[in-house]
């Protein structure tokens, strides 16, 4: 048994309703003891072998941020690749400056292609975005930079690959292919472009091996981790565990989460897909059979349907009038007609369903999937989650908490993508009113605020995400966008403390500074509720705590 460590704030939001305050917070074997003062705590002191820490005398102490949307691994592998993002990065081939132009990606896969001229091996590019760069890539574009070689481009939100016509061949399709995604030319040709899971899971067979290389893979998760306990993140959820083998991930999160030195606590939240194509009937069971291996740092949870699009792939689905150019969107892997069929094993075995929704039009069909499991199979406490709800109306909230759902938000875009959308995707009104978090807070549905990171272009904070839920300021840091929208502090800091915990099913451990709940804190240099709304997002990230344990940020 370890002896108790008591650490000492300024102040501590418990995020306990009831006892909202503190100064004190003893911890032993990486749980919460008590929570008070030091005079309130006194009987535990009297009988145990102690410590008190003053490190954090003149910080404020959280509960550990929690981002329940997140692909650390993923995105880390493919920050490997070439990049063609208009965002400055810092990936594991160094610093790679944005491209703010289609010429500019031209010109970056045209010089990666003269850095080896002699290679035979694909040019393998990430994080081309549409909305910025003019509209998706095609065949015959990527032939003109070189049609001997393939070359094989992936958006940054990863929905869209598109290859030349080298790495079709590789990829092992031709115009007789009917998958749905694989689009074409007018004159019937293969465009060269997959879009969304189906399709994209077929062109992603020639570069597994670079996807799915064990050494590159845990060197990413851990650098991904860094940065996210960088900006106080104690926990985060993988939600599409499974992508490249659930075998070979979670032997790699194995190795590397469950590492002491390792800072996140994590969750793996299985595609549905391909559980099921891997194990039919039984992939419930199966799912529970992972389950019961959890351990409290590293845990597989729930399972997850893709049902649309990007938002800013410009993929997702729209109810009328749709895009300004007239395009439709895109569905996911499974249709939409069978999806009933699809979630039912799952909902009738009490497994948690996260059903990915970005547009209108799919929360709406993801709502009339909640109803009909509803009446098939009566849950109570089923937390049905919609992922990312970003364009929503009202009266899709107040459907959402009749049915008792739930709502993860990527409410990021609001400030770092609507306006540029507003221009090339849904118009103003529905790029405007991004990611509806005053809706759902007036119809009392529980959410949670996420990044998605770095699978889309915007950075993880879960503070400039309440700075922008509180503000909603547009990027040219003027536009405020959709003000009835906005939420207070308070619902904002719950979005990613507590509320964050309930939609990914930890609240009874995580979430809040309570007794019992692990010791997982995150420690600011100033208080989110005391400072001007404008000035959230600057505050400064002192430190984590997690299990008891501090971990110092570098920033």
């Amino acid at each position: 048994m370890s002896k108790l460590k008591v650490f000492t704030a300024k102040r501590i939001r418990t995020m306990d309703a009831g006892r909202p305050l503190a100064n004190a917070v003893a911890v032993k074997d990486g749980r919460i003891v008590s929570v008070g003062t030091l005079e309130t705590m006194k009987r535990w002191l009297e009988r145990e072998e102690r410590e008190i820490d003053t490190s954090f005398q003149d910080k404020v102490i959280f509960p550990g941020f929690i981002d329940p949307h997140t692909h650390l691994q993923a995105s880390g592998v493919l920050m490997g690749m070439t990049y063609i993002g208009p965002l400055d990065q810092n990936g594991p081939n160094g610093f790679d400056e944005g491209l703010a132009s289609r010429a500019a990606v031209i010109e970056k896969l045209r010089q990666a292609v003269e850095q080896d001229p002699d290679s035979e091996s694909p040019v393998l590019a990430w994080g081309f975005d549409p909305a910025l760069h003019g509209g998706q890539l095609h065949r015959d574009e990527l032939d003109a930079i070189l049609s001997t070689r393939p070359i094989w481009t992936m958006t940054y939100a990863p929905h869209v690959v598109v290859a030349n016509s080298p790495m079709l061949e590789l990829i092992g399709v031709d115009e007789t292919t009917n998958v749905y995604g694989i689009e074409k030319y007018d004159d019937g040709r293969l465009n060269g472009q997959f879009i969304e899971l189906g399709a994209t899971s077929i062109a992603l067979r020639p570069v597994i091996g670079f996807l799915a290389d064990a050494e590159r893979g845990a060197a990413a998760l851990r650098a991904q981790a860094q940065t996210a306990q960088k900006v106080g993140i104690t926990l985060t959820a993988d939600m599409a565990f499974g992508k490249l083998g659930i075998d070979y991930e979670l032997a790699l999160h194995k190795k590397v989460v469950e590492d002491d030195s390792f800072p996140l606590r994590m969750l793996l939240v299985p595609l549905a897909p391909g559980l099921t194509a891997a194990h039919g009937s039984e992939a419930p069971e199966y799912l529970k059979s992972l389950m019961a291996k959890n351990t409290d740092k590293l845990a597989v949870h729930g399972v997850k349907f893709i049902n649309d699009g990007s938002y800013p792939a410009q993929t997702l689905r729209l109810r009328y009038p749709g895009y300004l150019d007239g395009h439709e969107g895109h569905r996911g892997e499974t249709p939409w007609d069978e999806l009933v069929e699809a979630m039912l094993p799952y909902w009738k075995a009490g497994v948690q369903i996260h059903s990915h929704a970005n547009g209108d039009e799919t929360v709406e069909m993801t709502l009339d999937l909640l109803e009909q499991l509803q009446l098939a199979h009566p849950r109570f406490d089923h937390r049905f989650t919609i992922e990312h709800y970003c364009i929503s109306t009202p009266d899709q909230a107040r459907r959402l908490k009749a049915l008792g759902g739930l709502a993860s938000v990527n409410n990021m875009f609001v400030h770092y993508r609507a306006l540029l959308h507003a221009d090339s995707g849904f118009g103003f009104d529905r790029a405007e009113a991004t990611a509806r978090l005053g809706s759902l807070e007036r119809e009392g549905v529980v959410f949670a605020l996420h990044s998605d990171f770095s699978l889309v272009l915007t950075p993880i904070s879960p503070l400039a995400a309440v700075w922008i839920a509180v503000n909603r300021i547009a990027l040219d840091e003027e536009t405020v966008l959709a003000p009835g929208e906005r939420i207070g502090v308070d619902r904002a800091m719950r979005a990613i403390t507590i509320d964050a915990a309930h939609v990914i099913g930890r609240d009874a451990v995580h979430g809040s500074v309570e007794v019992g709940k692990h010791a997982d804190f995150t420690v600011l240099d100033e208080d989110p509720y005391d400072v001007d709304v404008a000035n959230i997002r600057d505050i400064r990230v002192h430190a984590t705590v997690l299990a008891g344990r501090t971990f110092e940020t570098e920033n």
